[in-house]
């Protein structure tokens, strides 16, 4: 496996495990309202915050998530510097 593709995977696993992290925290604000249908929104935006703010991946993971949005073609390269973005995901 050549050295590219490595670090392609090792930057998707980075991104999956603030996304667990994510997932878990949007669950627990969940539970802490009392599991109030209609919020999911909020909650998986509050917990993306408190998360990526509390770790040290947050810059990939910004990075990771805004060139997973962008056209093959529009995509910047690894070196390039990243803008600070984050995304929301209506599942919780």
């Amino acid at each position: 496996m050549d050295i590219e593709t490595r670090r392609k995977k090792q930057q998707a696993l980075m991104v999956q495990l603030v996304e667990r992290k994510v997932r878990s925290r949007a669950k627990q604000l969940y539970e802490i309202r009392g599991q109030t249908e209609g919020q999911a929104l909020e909650d998986w935006v509050q917990a993306e915050s408190e998360v990526v703010d509390n770790t040290a991946l947050a810059r990939l993971y910004r990075r990771m998530k805004k060139t997973d949005q962008q056209p093959p073609e529009q995509q910047s390269t690894p070196d390039a510097p990243a803008e600070n973005s984050s995304t929301c995901e209506t599942t919780a």
